[in-house]
């Protein structure tokens, strides 16, 4: 299924009532009152948010999702869009292929597939934190380190695909970066039997703009 896939990717559109389900995932799965991992989403007033809890509380309250059952906590107040993502998570990891997280809507989908899988966030990837509650509550569980906090609600994958860039640099890194071996700079004594340095030296960043003798800096022309 997975090809030649380096890294997987997922992203969902939060729309509508979904983000309901996410928060009642997180909510169910980690313990915590929704009061503590909901959001605004694109702006909701004061009175519209305490609505928007109440209804998540509900939902709680009429499913009785079972923190200890996360097939049945997706089951009870997910969706089948979620599951997807729980599964992609899941066979991408088999696959040993990385998973790149996203928002708070694949970090839901992320905490019902570790829970399954225990293992499974060594092979997950943090895209990034956004400003939602709930999704900071994932990555904690999760133990992961996003690598972009840029204040983005977005969804749709928007903060994944802009690691995708950095985790693709980071292997180029790993892989064809020179070692001070490879560059011949493994062993310093050669360098001191050798009476010069290896490398050619550069001034320091102090020293390019101490001031000349017309009193102008050294090394460029803006002041």
């Amino acid at each position: 299924m997975f090809g030649q896939l380096r890294a997987c990717v997922g992203g969902e559109k939060g729309s509508g009532q979904k983000d309901l389900r996410f928060c009642r995932i997180v909510a169910a799965l980690t313990g915590l009152p929704p009061l503590e991992v909901t959001g605004r989403g694109t702006g909701l007033d004061d009175a519209t948010w305490r609505h928007k809890v109440a209804v998540i509380q509900r939902g709680l309250e009429v499913n009785h999702p079972d923190r200890a059952d996360p097939v049945g906590v997706l089951a009870a107040v997910g969706g089948l869009e979620i599951a997807l993502l729980v599964g992609l998570a899941l066979g991408a990891a088999a696959a040993s292929i990385p998973v790149i997280v996203d928002g708070f809507i694949t970090g839901a989908a992320a905490l019902v597939a570790a829970r399954l899988c225990p293992e499974l966030p060594l092979r997950l990837i943090a895209a990034h934190r956004s400003v939602e509650p709930g999704h900071a509550v994932v990555l904690d569980d999760l133990g992961l380190r996003p690598l972009f906090d840029l204040g983005l609600r977005l969804g749709e994958g928007t903060g994944a695909a802009l690691a995708m860039t950095l985790v693709d640099a980071a292997g180029h890194i790993r892989d064809e970066m020179a070692t001070f071996e490879s560059a011949g700079v493994a062993n310093r004594t050669i360098e001191a039997a050798s009476g010069r340095p290896l490398l050619a030296t550069r001034r320091s960043s102090t020293d390019r703009l101490k001031p000349g003798p017309s009193g102008h800096r050294r090394g460029g022309r803006c002041p």
